[in-house]
């Protein structure tokens, strides 16, 4: 059985409100490129409320790096930031107008989670189902400027390499 290849895309930033929208829309975008559609708003809404939290809490720095990734069936959005304190689910009030971030995201998500990364932080990730539709996406998009070839020059001995793409914000 031959399996879709995964697709990945990756943007760094410094989570300040003006670039969360930027990033909202950078993702939406990609999605689209992917034929994910139906994720659109539940990919936007919860990068938002990931980035939210790394722009109110993160210590030492807003730098940070959103990660998107196509695995078969399955959508994982992922925010690595510098703050090794991981985030916990809090009880808000009804009139509240914070504090719901991560269950928002609970609710919207197949699943959620938080992971540290060393010393130097922590991932905190949702993952999606993707629809069926996902498969028919092309399995080598076109990436401009990557090689004077184009995204897939050639090696001495003839064989085809693969040029990577990657997004980046600066913040």
């Amino acid at each position: 059985m031959i399996s879709q290849p995964s697709r990945h895309c990756t943007v760094e930033l410094q989570a300040l409100p003006s670039r969360i929208g930027q990033v909202r829309r950078i993702i939406s975008a990609q999605l689209r490129y992917w034929h994910l559609d139906p994720l659109i708003d539940q990919a936007a809404l919860g990068v938002t409320e990931l980035l939210t939290n790394v722009h109110r809490h993160a210590e030492p720095d807003k730098v940070c790096t959103v990660e998107i990734e196509l695995l078969l069936d399955r959508l994982t959005v992922s925010v690595h930031d510098h703050d090794p304190r991981l985030p916990t689910v809090r009880d808000s009030e009804a009139l509240a107008t914070s504090g719901r971030g991560l269950a928002l995201i609970a609710a919207v998500s197949e699943s959620w989670g938080v992971r540290p990364k060393g010393d130097t932080g922590k991932i905190v990730w949702f993952t999606l189902s993707a629809p069926s539709s996902a498969v028919a996406v092309p399995a080598y998009p076109m990436v401009y400027g990557a090689t004077p070839d184009g995204p897939f020059a050639t090696t001495q001995d003839g064989a085809r390499k693969r040029a990577t793409a990657r997004s980046t914000v600066a913040g």
